[in-house]
């Protein structure tokens, strides 16, 4: 079976999800164009490369499909993770790895759309911002679940929650938050319990690591150079003792002498005999390597810390040769006799979301939705998701570490009329036959570079729960 027979397996398998074979055109139209070749993966100019001697119609058909039915976003990333999972390898571990992206947006109207940290420009601006999280393994990674993030200010204005519509159900909820939801969606549906990566923008966050030790999750997350922690050997006293009266003390007790510490003043009161040179991967070049030392200790700081005497953790620093201070500081539950190697190999697979994202954007599209709603957000973002994993199955099956997304589909392109002239155009005095020219903002040119690998996916025509092993 070529890879356009495994295409079309693959189409049918998510087709049984939309609830109406009416669109099923839409599906695989809208997959079709974000895998062709084009700078822009918005609806207008996707429906010219996939039919463009019928652009309008089909233009037509392909915003209704994305923005206007009713169909499940949730429902397509389970069964894009129902046909990925299965040609995974989980033998080695799998990884939960959350992170949260960015996407710059004008005015205010689009869904979501505030003035907050975006992670592609490096500073505050106008975006919207989606969490996520991905299944991964040594070799591959898949977003199975996505969000988008409501700010204050949205949830709270019913005007624009209507005319954008956000659900009744969405409520304000912090990035955190939302990542602990879908991860205990994803358990409720009885997927493994794989060592959970994140950030210093979810690690310093101490409910967040306390829930995750309650459901029984693994976990190594960054954290900031100013958490306070209890030093190796070093612990607060018992709390005082039980009167009788009242609640009974469960703070412990801090003297001049007894003291919690940041991580920073920590890690620079190690002596240069706690670090040594760990190798975590094979880079496109060289080895992967750096400088790095783990003690155990207790996290100190907040209210939660004050209250309840914390479980000793990993502490892990990493602190390249020759800088003045360290670089990067992580918080693990792993067990006592966990290798210095294993948690930084860990540590380090926190690139693959980064690699899923860069992918996700650059060669299919995810920040190039132009709608304004909520259901045309999660839509255009389940469906690049649908296309990427196609793409991942593929390169799984070929036993391939990296590869083109250009040879994975055996089609010729479709050429473009010689009159067509994209929206927006000063070039379009007069309406061209054959096209309409309302709705859809002009197509923005982007300056992507070369395409990037991509990773993996097995139809079932049965509805079936996430499966991951």
């Amino acid at each position: 079976m070529g890879a356009s027979e495994r295409f079309e397996s693959y189409m049918e398998h998510l087709a049984a999800g939309l609830g109406h074979v009416d669109r099923n055109a839409g599906l695989k139209g809208y997959c079709t164009g974000l895998m062709l070749p084009g700078a822009r993966k918005s609806v207008e100019p996707m429906a010219a490369r996939v039919d463009p001697r019928h652009a309008s119609a089909r233009h037509q058909s392909l915003h209704h499909f994305v923005a206007k039915a009713d169909w499940s976003d949730l429902e397509m990333l389970k069964r894009v993770s129902q046909y990925v999972m299965p040609k995974m390898d989980f033998a080695t571990g799998g990884y939960w790895i959350i992170d949260d992206t960015g996407f710059p947006k004008k005015g205010k109207h689009s869904v979501g759309v505030a003035r907050q940290y975006c992670g592609v420009l490096g500073k505050q601006d106008n975006c919207q911002v989606a969490v996520s999280i991905s299944l991964a393994n040594e070799g591959a990674s898949l977003p199975v679940a996505y969000r988008l993030y409501l700010p204050k200010d949205w949830a709270k204005d019913r005007k624009r929650r209507a005319t954008a519509g956000v659900p009744v159900g969405i409520k304000f909820a912090t990035k955190t938050e939302i990542a602990l939801e879908q991860l205990e969606q994803l358990l409720a549906e009885g997927t493994p319990k794989h060592c959970v990566l994140a950030d210093a923008g979810y690690g310093v966050d101490g409910s967040f690591r306390n829930r995750l030790d309650e459901l029984g999750l693994p976990y190594v997350v960054g954290i900031t150079s100013a958490v306070v922690v209890w030093p190796p050997g070093v612990a607060p006293l018992p709390p005082k003792r039980y009167s009788g009266q009242g609640r009974p003390p469960v703070m412990p007790r801090r003297t001049r002498a007894r003291q919690p510490q940041s991580v920073k003043a920590l890690a620079e009161g190690l002596p240069s005999s706690a670090f040594q040179a760990v190798s975590w991967r094979e880079g496109t070049n060289a080895t992967l390597s750096g400088r790095f030392a783990a003690v155990r200790v207790r996290h100190a700081g907040g209210n939660a810390g004050r209250a309840r005497l914390q479980p000793e953790q990993w502490l892990l620093i990493e602190w390249p040769l020759g800088d003045t201070e360290p670089l990067k500081y992580y918080l693990s539950n792993l067990p006592p006799e966990t290798a210095i190697d294993e948690l930084v190999t860990k540590a380090h697979m926190r690139w693959r979301i980064e690699r899923d994202y860069q992918d996700l954007k650059q060669e299919l599209g995810l920040g190039h939705y132009e709608g304004r709603g909520w259901r045309g957000f999660h839509h255009h973002a389940s469906l690049s998701i649908a296309a990427y994993g196609f793409l991942v199955s593929e390169r799984l099956a070929a036993g391939r570490s990296s590869r083109s997304k250009k040879n994975f589909i055996e089609r010729q392109v479709p050429a473009l009329p010689e009159d067509y002239v994209p929206r927006g155009s000063t070039a379009r005095a007069t309406p061209r036959s054959g096209f309409t020219h309302d709705a859809a903002p002009s197509a923005q040119r982007s300056t992507h570079t070369t395409p990037r690998s991509v990773s993996p996916l097995r139809s079932s025509k049965r509805r079936q729960p996430l499966v991951t092993q």
